[in-house]
């Protein structure tokens, strides 16, 4: 399966070091995401810091902060493990997300501006047609767009930081199923039901989208978790 790039071109070697680890992080989570770091894979600093032409400090820092949200397990003198996929931990997320979910769409409906809900109409027509081409990479661009940009028109920045662990984890649950289901339309349509509601202010409207897409992932996960029993 081809590697979507999806992340901005590393920052300048004089940017601060919180930007070169954020870039790092970013860089180092779509890989695993997307299992060009696949599951039970060990990585290590001075390829990641090469690969990415960011030094070995905002890699370790990113490999850190990569391992407290699940992603990678660390072993000193030996690197980082990439972690499995757990099916019934995306079942727990899913059950965690659901309410900070409610939250999100339901202020971002109130709080977000006008350049926001245009972006926003923009990113649900985006998403409709990625999954009519079967454009995978374009697909999960859309969804980690999308979910920036809902989170961040919320104006919480706690909820954000919080919801923004369970979108990256239940990404990589999606990446890995998502060939065997053919739920590219499903999932674009409930995608766009949301953000369309949300710029038209509906706050009602897009928690109900937020419900029916959380519904439609369950029931994903479900299927998933059935298959491996």
């Amino acid at each position: 399966m081809p590697v979507p790039n999806l992340s901005p071109t590393p920052p300048t070697p004089d940017a601060a070091p919180e930007s070169l680890a954020e870039f790092a992080y970013r860089r180092i989570e779509e890989m695993i995401v997307t299992r060009a770091l696949p599951p039970g894979s060990m990585i290590s600093e001075n390829g990641l810091a090469e690969e990415l032409k960011c030094g070995r400090t905002p890699v370790r820092e990113a490999l850190q902060r990569l391992r407290n949200e699940g992603f990678v397990e660390i072993h000193p003198r030996r690197g980082a493990l990439v972690s499995s996929i757990d099916v019934m931990r995306q079942i727990e997320l899913l059950e965690v997300r659901r309410s900070l979910e409610d939250l999100v769409v339901r202020l971002a409906a109130e709080r977000a501006n006008a350049a926001e809900r245009a972006e926003m109409l923009r990113l649900a027509d985006a998403i409709v047609a990625a999954a009519a081409a079967a454009d995978q990479a374009g697909y999960l661009a859309a969804n980690r767009s999308i979910h920036e940009i809902e989170a961040r028109a919320a104006r919480n920045a706690v909820l954000a930081k919080t919801i923004g662990v369970i979108h990256g984890l239940s990404r990589r649950f999606w990446y890995a199923y998502i060939e065997d289901t053919g739920t590219f339309d499903t999932g674009a349509r409930l995608h766009a039901v949301t953000l369309r509601a949300i710029a038209a202010g509906d706050a009602a409207g897009a928690a109900d989208g937020a419900a029916r897409l959380l519904d439609f992932l369950n029931d994903l996960t479900q299927r998933a978790l059935h298959r491996r029993l």
